[in-house]
């Protein structure tokens, strides 16, 4: 494999993590005008796309490790539900 295609499959498997680590970062601070506003624990949007990006990192890494291959829609279920948990919990929302 030469260090193109090697690069070419990393970005790949990388890319759901940082899309929808943006996406739900960005869509909670425009949905979060219509609710009460709360004060997010991370401080800036940047720090709250790089810890949500970890964590689907790490939760696309653990699907890769338990079924053997990557792209199951498994693991994309639980990459939607531990970052919803993850903002969830960066956003405080346990408390009123």
């Amino acid at each position: 494999m030469t260090a193109y295609l090697l690069a070419d499959h990393l970005l790949n498997f990388i890319a759901p993590a940082a899309f929808v680590a943006l996406m739900l970062v960005l869509l909670a601070r425009v949905f979060s005008r219509f609710f009460r506003s709360k004060r997010p624990l991370a401080p800036g949007l940047w720090v709250q796309v790089a810890i949500v990006f970890i964590v689907n990192l790490l939760v696309l890494i653990s699907g890769l490790v338990f079924f053997g291959n990557d792209a199951k829609m498994l693991t994309y279920a639980g990459l939607v539900l531990a970052a919803a948990a993850c903002q969830w919990i960066l956003w405080r929302g346990w408390k009123p």
